[in-house]
């Protein structure tokens, strides 16, 4: 996680050919159902010279939380082993590491003066001479200050031991602070990064292009929020703590083979950006952003232009919330000419309470207006998200 510094260094993107569509299979996952899982380490301290980055805060185990089905990464402005804040920095070092693959994450990071949350790999040789950057290094998700964009980078060694480094930089099309899934697809030619399913930057590693040869190797993951230091600079909001970097779930694929089935594709659809309903509202949502409430029964939304990629079988999820005994949501397509199934809303608890339910459905190829229509009234939704079998 070190501060960006693009070479004037092209790295050559086109005519990258593979030779089968990657079959995406989960190979491990945690979804913070409860608690953290038990392949994370917790790093602490200060690191040397602030993690490499001057870094104002001291990492503690104690700042790393389950809320809701959600991981917290709390930092707090709090006097601690001679620095002014804490946070958390988790890692699944010498526990999980993977070489290819397309690493997940769903995220909602704080935006203030100072933050730098990160969803980021390490090479497994970080612990071995000539340790960073030969290890090599991959930026998921790396985010500063108040900007409205996020970072996606690769850093790694030239022939000389120098630091390289090339990444770019996309907006999210709702604002920072909601919800996003963050993601790259690694294989042995290319790295791509994707921000809710939408590639915004790629690096070539084909046959160790440019000495790329250190992203041929096992990575492991790193979740943090760091505060202040060499990027985001030192000039700190004093008045944004405590602040939360929240993790929904980090999850992993790999190439399964095959041919063109592409297992493992998703996209995740924000309730409030239908593009029509009838008699529902919107409201601030705990989880960040908005989601759809004051559902009665025939009330509907409708997505359009969701293309699906393959015929096939979707898993479909829906982030609900319910106080008073739930109710029943209907799925459909082109206003209800295709009716995927209905599902049982549960109580939850509270109108804020969230929990996900879901249902598996055959769809054909091809472009729709997805809806969504209430059988029942008495429930909220914060998202739904489709997600080929």
């Amino acid at each position: 996680m070190k501060p960006v510094k693009l070479l004037l260094l092209l790295i050559a993107l086109t005519g990258i050919q593979q030779a089968h569509a990657q079959n995406w299979q989960l190979v491990w996952a945690d979804e913070f159902e409860g608690s953290i899982g038990p392949d994370w380490n917790f790093e602490t301290g200060t690191g040397s010279g602030g993690w490499g980055n001057n870094e104002q805060q001291y990492y503690r185990r104690e700042n790393a939380t389950v809320e809701n089905g959600k991981l917290v990464i709390n930092a707090r402005r709090e006097g601690f082993g001679g620095m002014n804040y804490t946070s958390a920095r988790m890692t699944t070092q010498n526990r999980k590491s993977w070489k290819y693959g397309k690493i997940e994450a769903r995220i909602a990071v704080p935006r203030f003066s100072g933050a730098w949350p990160a969803f980021w790999m390490l090479g497994n040789s970080v612990a071995t001479p000539p340790y960073w950057p030969a290890c090599g290094e991959i930026d998921i998700l790396e985010h500063v200050n108040t900007d409205n964009n996020v970072v996606g980078t690769i850093h790694w060694a030239s022939p000389t031991n120098e630091h390289w480094s090339y990444g770019a930089s996309t907006t999210p099309a709702a604002s920072i602070s909601d919800y996003h899934t963050y993601s790259i697809e690694w294989n042995a030619n290319s790295i791509k990064w994707f921000v809710d399913g939408t590639q915004y930057n790629e690096a070539n590693i084909q046959n160790n292009v440019n000495s790329t040869d250190e992203f041929h190797n096992n990575f492991f993951i790193l979740l943090n929020l760091a505060i202040g230091g060499n990027w985001p600079g030192f000039n700190i909001d004093q008045n944004a703590f405590p602040a939360k970097m929240y993790v929904e779930y980090v999850r992993v694929y790999q190439d399964a083979g095959g041919t063109g089935n592409p297992g493992g594709w998703s996209q995740t659809v924000e309730a409030e950006n239908f593009g029509s309903m009838l008699g529902v509202q919107t409201e601030p949502c705990t989880e960040g952003g908005q989601n759809v409430g004051y559902i009665e029964t025939n009330d509907w939304m409708a997505y359009p232009n969701i293309t699906i990629p393959t015929s096939g079988n979707y898993r479909i999820e829906y982030r609900v919330a319910s106080q008073n005994g739930g109710g029943r949501l209907s799925q459909d397509l082109n206003s209800g000419s295709i009716v995927l199934g209905a599902i049982d809303v549960p109580n939850t608890g509270g109108w804020q309470n969230w929990t996900t339910i879901s249902q598996t459905v055959w769809i054909n190829a091809g472009t729709y207006s997805f809806g969504m229509f209430a059988a029942s009234g008495g429930w909220n939704i914060n998202w739904f998200r489709i997600t080929r079998l």
